[in-house]
């Protein structure tokens, strides 16, 4: 591994509140344990002979582990039911598509040249490679102490803000129940494309009807997005 790669590392490291443990006589060096990162960062579109494939794997369950003891120590008051609809938010494709953002991940990425270009996908890049990054700390600790120390200050903002908003990201379910417990049956979505550009964030427009009563529109850059847009903008004016 050259210099440059390896400030790299130790710079995204920094960025997760983290350092490289120590290594006793034995253990891997340095180096070694940055390898496990590497291999994490770099995605199978790159063609290298080792990428982040088995470590997306392994974090994904490290993932789910992790927020399961982060619930137990700050919300061991929640029924199972409750903890495991928020454990679902705190592990979506999403919420690690927007941690990967915010710890600039794309920044030490390895991706081949389609991938790069392919702008609708990278939130999807962000999300596999935060689980692959999650399964390179449980290897280099052995422990969840890294995972849980970067990210239950992220699982705390996220809670702070679902509590503020509880149907948050999940609007057409909360409506479903509404109209369902109203005994108007399923809300309606109907949706058009007004952009061919994979990346624009209004290229699907989309109405939500109970029955004849138009409640709400919304925009998004896929149907399913444009979807829960409608759905919120309903929630928002049955609030009203």
């Amino acid at each position: 591994m050259n210099a440059e790669r390896r400030e790299q590392l130790l710079g995204l490291l920094g960025r997760l509140g983290l350092e490289l443990p120590p290594t006793p006589p034995g253990s891997p060096d340095s180096d070694q344990q940055l390898a496990w990162l590497d291999e994490a960062l770099s995605h199978t579109s790159a063609g290298l002979a080792r990428n982040h494939e088995r470590l997306e794997f392994l974090g994904d369950a490290v993932l789910r582990l992790a927020a399961s003891e982060f619930l137990e120590r700050h919300h061991s008051a929640l029924s199972v039911g409750q903890s495991s609809a928020l454990r679902a938010q705190l592990v979506s494709d999403r919420w690690l598509a927007e941690l990967g953002e915010t710890c600039a991940i794309e920044a030490v990425l390895r991706i081949g040249p389609m991938a790069a270009g392919d702008r609708a996908g990278q939130a999807t890049l962000r999300a596999e490679a935060c689980e692959a990054v999650i399964g390179a700390l449980y290897r280099i600790w052995g422990n969840l102490d890294p995972v849980l120390t970067w990210l239950t200050p992220h699982w705390q903002r996220s809670v702070a803000e679902l509590a503020t908003d509880p149907h948050r990201h999940n609007w057409k379910s909360a409506l479903q129940e509404w109209s369902q417990g109203q005994g108007l049956g399923l809300p309606h979505y109907s949706s058009e494309e007004r952009s061919s550009i994979h990346a624009d964030p209004h290229r699907f427009h989309c109405r939500v009807r109970i029955g004849k009563r138009l409640l709400g529109e919304g925009c998004g850059g896929s149907r399913r997005e444009a979807e829960q847009q409608a759905a919120r903008a309903a929630l928002n004016s049955l609030d009203a």
